[in-house]
C-alpha cells in the first residue's frame, strides 16, 4: 500500500514514544541503540522496525530498566522480556503500543488479534475505557503535531466502532428494552462527527434495556422538537468533542433550554471536551459531565 508510513522522523518517535528526541539520540550515539538512514540532505529518518524498538524499549524504562541493561539485550531477548511483563504487570500499555502500530501500518489483522487477546482478559467495558479512551486521547496529540494524518484516525476509529456495533447487536438480542420507561434520546449536534462516546452510550443503556432513540451525528435542535409531541418527557443525552464551538456554547444551550426544556420535565445530559471549562448554565434539567464514563455513573446512580 502507498499510503503505508514506513519512514518516522526523530520527531515521530518521541511523539509515539515519549521518549525526548534528545534523548534518542544520546542512546542512538552511546549504546548503538538506532540504525537510522539519512536523506540526501543528511536528516535523520527511521524505519517501522525502529519504531517498534523504541515504542518496546520505552516499555522497559518505564517499568525500571536501565538503559545500560536493555542496550545489552538482543533483539529477540527486548521482545520476549516486553511480553512477559506486558502479561504480568502492564498489559494495558502494551496493548495500546501494538494498536498504535496497527493504526501506523493500517495493519486490521494486528488490531483485531490485540483486541481478541484484551476481549480474552477483560469486559469490554474495561476494554473501552483502560484500552480505546487512551489510545484515542494519545492519537488526537499525535495527529495534532502533524506525527500521523487523518487517515490514520479514521482508520482507529472505524475499528472501534465496529466492536461497539458488534457488543451493540448482541445486547439488542439479550435485552428487550422497556418502553414504558422515559426514553434517552441520544444524538449530537450539528457538525459533530466524533460519534464513539455517543455509540458506548448507547450500548451501556441497551445492556441495562432502556428505551433508547438513537439519532447519530449532527442532528440540528430544531429537529428534536418533533419527539416532544410522541413524549412528554426525554432525557436528552450528547457529547460536544468539536462542536459548538467554545464561544458559542452557552448560546447552543440557552437555545436547548428555550426550545426543549421549558414548560415540561426533560433533561439534558451532555459531555465532552468542550465542556472541561464548565459553562454557565441557565436551567437547571442541564448536566455537564467530564467524561462519557461520568455521564454513564450518574445514569447509574440514579436508578
Amino acid at each position: 500500500m502507498n499510503n503505508i508510513k514506513t519512514n518516522f522522523s526523530i520527531k515521530d518517535l518521541e511523539n509515539l514514544s515519549g521518549i525526548k528526541a534528545h534523548t534518542i539520540r544520546i542512546w542512538e550515539k552511546r549504546y548503538n541503540l538506532f540504525q537510522p538512514n539519512r536523506t540526501d540532505t543528511n536528516i535523520r529518518y527511521y524505519s517501522t522496525t525502529s519504531l517498534q524498538k523504541i515504542l518496546n524499549i520505552s516499555f522497559l524504562n518505564n517499568n525500571g530498566y536501565k538503559i545500560s541493561k536493555i542496550a545489552s539485550l538482543e533483539e529477540g531477548e527486548i521482545t520476549k522480556l516486553v511480553k512477559e511483563i506486558s502479561e504480568s504487570k502492564d498489559p494495558n500499555n502494551h496493548s495500546i503500543n501494538l494498536l498504535k502500530l496497527a493504526m501506523i501500518n493500517f495493519d486490521q489483522s494486528l488490531f483485531n488479534n490485540t483486541f481478541y487477546k484484551l476481549e480474552e482478559e477483560m469486559p469490554f467495558k474495561t476494554i473501552f475505557f483502560d484500552i480505546f479512551i487512551p489510545l484515542l486521547d494519545h492519537i488526537g496529540l499525535l495527529w495534532q503535531t502533524d506525527t500521523i494524518t487523518p487517515a490514520h484516525e479514521h482508520f482507529i476509529v472505524e475499528l472501534i466502532k465496529k466492536k461497539i456495533l458488534v457488543e451493540t447487536e448482541k445486547a439488542y438480542k439479550e435485552n428487550t428494552p422497556d418502553l414504558t420507561q422515559t426514553p434517552f434520546a441520544l444524538f449530537l449536534p450539528d457538525n459533530e462527527m466524533h460519534e464513539l462516546g455517543l455509540l458506548f452510550t448507547n450500548l451501556e443503556l441497551t445492556l441495562q434495556a432502556k428505551h433508547v432513540i438513537y439519532l447519530g451525528q449532527s442532528v440540528p435542535i430544531e429537529s428534536l422538537e418533533f419527539l416532544l409531541t410522541k413524549h412528554n418527557n426525554i432525557n436528552f443525552i450528547s457529547n460536544f468533542t468539536v462542536k459548538p464551538e467554545k464561544e458559542n456554547l452557552s448560546d447552543y444551550l440557552t437555545k436547548f433550554s428555550e426550545v426543549l426544556l421549558n414548560k415540561n420535565n426533560c433533561k439534558f445530559l451532555v459531555s465532552g471536551r468542550m465542556l472541561a471549562t464548565k459553562p454557565k448554565l441557565s436551567n437547571p434539567n442541564i448536566t455537564t459531565f467530564d467524561s462519557t464514563k461520568a455521564l454513564l455513573e450518574y445514569i447509574d446512580n440514579e436508578k
